[in-house]
């Protein structure tokens, strides 16, 4: 069981419930706005709700944000999304219920993908300076009674963890460990803890990996799960259900969100539905026979989305552990063709089998420097014809280059109305006007697929 840990008047972890949370996507400093936003957030059954705080202008909107909230009556804990600053996170931690910090940003400098070399000395001269600055925050935290998650990105790893330990899921679990070892040494357990990642092969091993490596050091702090850039429509919803139910069939997870390039409240339902599907799924899977490398699944239910949602969850372990590289869905309701594209579609979110262009989409926040969603509909309906392309199509920078690392192109905010394009990890152009950067990605591929015909 693990810790109990108290956010303003919820209780996360322990024998309480599975946790439901969104971000609003709206700027922080537009209060009305993200007022509203919230609201809807909450209205749709939410237990927490997520901002980003990017400065202190941001942490000032913040508490309006949350007094205006109050006023109205509604009492659900606020969550401070903090990067690249922890004097930042030093001031929301006196607003917000719970402050989320990005082990990968908060004293490390941003990714660059440079591989630096450090002797023993030079790497625990970084962790102590690491040490004596989070100290502060915990202080803080404990006076102000703040919640605290540590939250990793596989995206935003920082250039120490990379180099030392390599694009893993031992760094990964290394960089969330740095800062939970700290906070067990002190006593300071009102910490939750998150790893993610677009590759839902990536969130499950390195999720569980964590979870290992907290029992063997002593620690049990609650998890919040997560496949980050999930996307959105089909291909969200089946993502997060093959990362987020797997874990949780598992018994793995204490909150989740599931996160989607669209309107934030329309996260909470189908987060819903996942957690709701936990016991059906677990007896699902556990009956799964493999035969001829293949998995049968029956499956009675006449919604599509909890058809989608259900058999990703059952049968997602088994490919993501590769016992089996095929998948064949029985249900009366649908028609050969719906279930075999559906077959296809939890193949590719398990990396066995790609069908179609695979979309590496955030579900935005108060940083996103463009329309998103529009941009998304321009993109697909350009390329969805591409098959076994991957694009990245990320909001700004936080987990851009990183999170897209392994995509083919990618599509970041740079600036408000600019966007910088990629090529692998590489930027081919910076600042373009938003207005002319699809057209001018779409002519990048172009451009790459004849030189390669």
């Amino acid at each position: 069981m693990s810790y109990e840990v108290k956010i303003g008047n919820l209780l996360l972890g322990g024998e309480n419930p599975v946790r439901l949370q969104s971000m609003t996507t709206a700027s922080t400093n537009d209060v009305e706005a993200c007022v509203e936003q919230s609201i809807r957030i909450i209205r749709a059954g939410a237990d927490l709700v997520r901002l980003t705080t990017q400065g202190q202008r941001e942490v000032e909107s913040l508490a309006k944000i949350k007094a205006e909230l109050r006023r109205r009556g509604y009492a659900t804990p606020l969550v401070a999304d903090v990067h690249f600053n922890a004097n930042v996170a030093d001031a929301a931690a006196a607003v917000a219920e719970k402050v989320r910090i990005n082990p990968g940003n908060y004293v490390d400098p941003a990714r660059t993908f440079k591989h630096l070399e450090y002797t023993a000395e030079e790497y625990f001269a970084e962790l102590a300076r690491l040490e004596e600055r989070f100290m502060k925050l915990l202080q803080i935290c404990r006076t102000n009674h703040t919640a605290l998650r540590i939250g990793v990105n596989h995206g935003s790893l920082s250039d120490r963890i990379m180099s030392h330990y390599g694009d893993t899921p031992a760094g990964i679990v290394e960089s969330c460990m740095e800062f939970l070892r700290i906070c067990h040494r002190e006593k300071f357990l009102n910490v939750v803890v998150s790893i993610k990642a677009s590759n839902v092969l990536v969130m499950v091993e390195s999720v569980r990996l964590l979870r290992r490596t907290m029992e063997a050091e002593g620690m049990d702090f609650p998890i919040h799960l997560g496949v980050t850039e999930a996307g959105e429509g089909e291909d969200g919803r089946i993502k997060s259900a093959c990362g987020i139910g797997t874990l949780l069939t598992e018994g793995i997870g204490d909150t989740i969100r599931v996160s989607l390039s669209e309107e934030p409240e329309a996260e909470i339902p189908v987060a819903r539905k996942i957690v709701s599907f936990i016991d059906e799924c677990r007896q699902l899977r556990q009956g799964i026979e493999v035969e001829n490398d293949t998995i049968t699944l029956h499956l009675s239910d006449a919604d599509m989305e909890d058809l989608q949602l259900k058999a990703s969850m059952a049968c997602a372990a088994a490919l993501i552990d590769r016992r089996a590289h095929k998948l064949t869905i029985c249900n009366e309701n649908f028609s050969a063709a719906e279930l075999t594209e559906l077959a296809d579609r939890i193949l590719q979110a398990t990396r066995i089998k790609f069908t179609r262009t695979e979309y590496i989409s955030c579900p935005g926040c108060g940083r996103t420097l463009y329309d998103l969603q529009d941009t998304i509909r321009r993109i697909k309906q350009a390329t969805s014809h591409l098959v076994g392309l991957k694009i990245g199509i990320m909001g700004c920078i936080v987990n851009g280059p990183g999170e897209m690392a392994d995509a083919d192109y990618g599509y970041v905010g740079a600036a408000r109305g600019k966007v910088s394009l990629y090529r692998g990890k590489e930027c081919v152009e910076k600042n373009i006007p938003e207005a002319d950067a699809v057209e001018k990605l779409l002519h990048l591929i172009e451009s790459d697929r004849q030189k390669n015909c």
